[in-house]
């Protein structure tokens, strides 16, 4: 089996660990809905690209699979990361990563879903 969707449950998970210390940082200290947001994100998309790259161990590393989770965690942490830059920054440094990101990860969900529907229509068979 190939190492990538190691690498990726790997990353994500520092995604998610950076979207609860965000979150934190939130609440607590910076107090910014930007921050909110990106944690929000970070969160949500770093526990969506662990389940798919389960997926994607379970078919036997169905390429779909690995590339829907590399794509929506790619997306996650330029969005997320963006978001995170211009409110400790305090000014926007890469204005279009952020809309970037948020198209990657919507890239990465859809593949995600053709790759899901093609794995249904392959057990039909």
């Amino acid at each position: 089996m190939a190492k990538w969707p190691y690498v990726i449950v790997g990353i994500a998970a520092l995604a998610g660990a950076a979207g609860i210390a965000e979150a934190a940082a939130s609440a607590h200290a910076v107090g910014d809905s930007l921050l909110k947001t990106s944690s929000d994100f970070l969160i949500v998309n770093a526990a969506a690209v662990i389940a798919i790259s389960a997926f994607a161990q379970a078919s036997n590393g169905r390429g779909l699979f690995v590339l829907a989770a590399g794509v929506l965690l790619l997306g996650t942490l330029l969005f997320g990361g963006e978001l995170t830059t211009h409110v400790f920054l305090t000014h926007r440094s890469l204005p279009l990563i952020a809309p970037l990101g948020g198209s990657l990860t919507i890239l990465g969900w859809l593949i995600a879903a053709a790759a899901s529907f093609a794995g249904a229509r392959e057990k039909n068979r």
